[in-house]
C-alpha cells in the first residue's frame, strides 16, 4: 500500500479532528506505519467543501485506501472506510441505500453520535478492539465543539482557551499544506502546545483582529424577530464567521439565521437553535427545515449554499425560514434536484 487519502470536513474542528483520529485508527487497526512528517507522506489529508450534486472529485479517490470523515457518503467503490454522524449524509439518489448495502463492515453512520472523532473513537474500541485514548484530549474537545456544549456563548466568543484558539484556525484555514500539518500535528501535539506553534499563531493574529471586527458588525446588524434572531454579510468579503457570535449578543433567542459569503463568494445560509436553552424547547429540527433548499445538517444546526450571484433568493430563504420559526407551520418549497442550488 502506497498511498492514502483521508478525505474530510474542510473548515471545522471536528473534521480535522476526525481525520487525525481515522489516522491513528487505521494505523492500529491495519498494522501501518504511516509516519508523521508533512509533505511526501503517504497519507494526504484533503479537506472537502459541501456543493451542488456530488462533493467529491475524481482524484478524490486516487490512492490506495481511501477514507472519507465527517462528511457526506460517496457510492464511488474506491471508498475503503466512511464514518459520519450527519442526518443530511445520504443526498444523493441511492446513496441511503448504497450505504445500506455495503457488507465490507467499513462504513458507518450514526446521527446520534455528538461528533465524528468520538464516533469514530469509541467504535474503533468497540468494533475493533483499538485502544485511541491517548488522543482523549483531542477528542474530549470534538464532542464539546461539535455539539456546541459550553458552559456560556463568552467561551467560543472570547476564544481565550487553546483549544478555541486551534477551532479559530481551522475554521479560517484554507492552505492545503497547513490542513495537512494542523492535522498530522493533532496526532501528537497537545492543543495547548499547538495553540503556541509558530504557523498557529501567525495565521490567527489577522483572524482574531477580524473576528473581534465581525463581533462588532454582527452586533449592529442583528435583526430580532419573535423568536428570530437573524443577520447577513452578503456585502462582505467570504470567511468564515464564528457562529456563536449572536447568542453572545443576544443569549435568551431561540433560533439564529445567517447569510454569509463563502468559498468562490458562494452565498451560505445557516439555520441554528441555541445550544444554551434546553434542549427540549427546540420545536423545529434544522436538518429538516433546510433539506428542502437542498441542504442538510444536524437536527440543532444545519445549514444550505446558493451560488454567489443568487442574493435574491438568499435572502427570500432567510425570510421563508424566519417565518417558518415563529409561526411554527413551515410552509417551504421543495425544489427539484434540477433546480437545487446546493448543498450546505
Amino acid at each position: 500500500m502506497s498511498t492514502i487519502h483521508i478525505l474530510h470536513h474542510g473548515q471545522c474542528f471536528d473534521g480535522a479532528a476526525s481525520a487525525a483520529i481515522v489516522t491513528a485508527f487505521l494505523e492500529q487497526h491495519l498494522g501501518l506505519e504511516l509516519g508523521r512528517g508533512i509533505g511526501g507522506d503517504r497519507v494526504r489529508y484533503r479537506a472537502k467543501d459541501h456543493r451542488p450534486g456530488d462533493p467529491y472529485d475524481d482524484d478524490d479517490f486516487a490512492a490506495d485506501l481511501v477514507a472519507s470523515v465527517d462528511f457526506r457518503y460517496s457510492q464511488d467503490p474506491r471508498l475503503s472506510w466512511f464514518f459520519d454522524h450527519h442526518r443530511s449524509a445520504f443526498q444523493l439518489p441511492g446513496d441511503r441505500e448504497h450505504f445500506l448495502a455495503d457488507t465490507s463492515g467499513q462504513k458507518f453512520h450514526d446521527s446520534s453520535e455528538i461528533s465524528c472523532a468520538g464516533y469514530i473513537a469509541r467504535l474503533a474500541h468497540a468494533r475493533f478492539g483499538c485502544d485511541l485514548s491517548e488522543h482523549s484530549d483531542l477528542i474530549t474537545w470534538a464532542d464539546q465543539i461539535d455539539s456546541a456544549a459550553f458552559p456560556t456563548p463568552e467561551l467560543p466568543v472570547t476564544l481565550n482557551t487553546p483549544a478555541m484558539r486551534v477551532m479559530a484556525f481551522v475554521e479560517s484555514n484554507r492552505d492545503p499544506e497547513l490542513v495537512q500539518r494542523l492535522i498530522t500535528d493533532l496526532l501528537s501535539v497537545p492543543l495547548a502546545r499547538l495553540a503556541e506553534a509558530r504557523y498557529v499563531r501567525e495565521a490567527l493574529t489577522p483572524i482574531l483582529e477580524r473576528h473581534r471586527a465581525d463581533v462588532a458588525l454582527i452586533g449592529r446588524r442583528i435583526r430580532i424577530e419573535g423568536i428570530v434572531a437573524s443577520f447577513t454579510l452578503l456585502d462582505q468579503p467570504p470567511r468564515a464567521v464564528n457562529k456563536f457570535i449572536p447568542y453572545f449578543h443576544h443569549p435568551t433567542v431561540p433560533y439564529v439565521i445567517a447569510a454569509t459569503r463563502g468559498p468562490g463568494w458562494r452565498i451560505k445560509i445557516t439555520a441554528g437553535y441555541n445550544p444554551w436553552l434546553p434542549k427540549a424547547a427546540r420545536e423545529h429540527n434544522m436538518a429538516d427545515l433546510l433539506e428542502p433548499y437542498g441542504g442538510g445538517g444536524h437536527p440543532f444546526v444545519a445549514g444550505c449554499s446558493f451560488a454567489a450571484d443568487e442574493e435574491e433568493r438568499a435572502l427570500t430563504t432567510v425570510r421563508e425560514l424566519t417565518d417558518a420559526l415563529n409561526t411554527g407551520r413551515p410552509q417551504l418549497p421543495c425544489p427539484t434536484l434540477a433546480t437545487c442550488a446546493g448543498h450546505p
